[in-house]
């Protein structure tokens, strides 16, 4: 079989696609040729500092308790992120963080407690950077949905603090609904893999030469082991962000309210 590296050209042709985008925006007026040349320049020096990193990191004489710190870095640094796409919602570095680490650390028991997968830096690192980084965008939708649905239902929620229901029950709606929303684009994924699309995972191993049969059921487990901890990550920042709202007499206080 072939190996696959399609070196510096290969990488120099493909960029020929992002040159046809910037067409079109030109084009079109969209507006978007300098934010989809800084993406681009973005993606080719963080992946291959990625990968230098990798090089060292996955050596065999390394200690895989180098990529537990990698792993533990991974936390914080999409917290952050998380935090500059919706800056509106209060605590939310924390609660992210939190979310983050318990489905995680669910994720990866699963992955090494039931031996599904080989524990090693290998394995380690690239599953943990893809249940991090697809529960990132159900955090940044979760945290919108919350915000945008207090403040549109914000007249709801306080009639049901004023009957006497406790802020859990009268915020129950909106954390629901922005829960709901974002996950439904995760489980539409994985509602629709292998016949729509076949997602990276999958393609990279097959390129990779393993087999498309045990590729595949890898590929399975990963979207899984996503969903599960998108819904843990998720379920945290809209439970923690809606206490947030609520002041200890049970009144609801937005963002741009003086608490007192």
């Amino acid at each position: 079989m072939t190996d696959v590296s399609i070196g510096w050209v290969g990488l120099a042709a493909s960029l020929l696609l992002v040159a046809v985008t910037i067409g079109v925006s030109r084009g079109r007026r969209l507006g978007l040729e300098k934010d989809l040349f800084v993406a681009s320049a973005r993606a080719v020096g963080q992946l291959l500092l990625a990968g230098w990193a990798l090089t060292l990191l996955l050596a065999d004489d390394v200690p895989i308790a180098w990529a537990w710190l990698w792993v533990a870095a991974m936390v914080p640094v999409a917290a952050w992120s998380a935090r500059r796409r919706e800056p509106r919602l209060p605590g939310i570095m924390v609660t992210t963080t939190v979310g983050y680490t318990l489905g995680l650390a669910a994720s990866l028991a699963v992955v090494f407690g039931f031996d599904v997968l080989p524990y090693e830096a290998r394995v380690l690192v690239p599953v943990s950077g893809m249940v991090v980084g697809n529960s990132l965008k159900v955090v940044v939708v979760s945290a919108t949905r919350l915000v945008d649905g207090f403040r549109d239902r914000a007249g709801e929620v306080e009639a049901l603090l004023a009957l006497g229901f406790d802020r859990w029950r009268a915020s129950r709606d909106v954390t629901a609904e922005a829960l709901r929303l974002a996950l439904r684009p995760q489980i539409e994924v994985t509602r629709s893999v292998g016949m729509v699309f076949l997602p990276g995972a999958l393609t990279g191993m097959i390129l990779a030469g393993v087999d498309p049969l045990d590729a595949a059921l890898v590929q399975a487990a990963i979207l899984f082991l996503i969903l599960g901890s998108a819904a843990i990550t998720g379920l945290v920042v809209v439970l923690g962000g809606a206490r947030l709202f609520m002041t200890v007499d049970q009144r609801l206080v937005l963002p741009d309210q003086p608490a007192d």
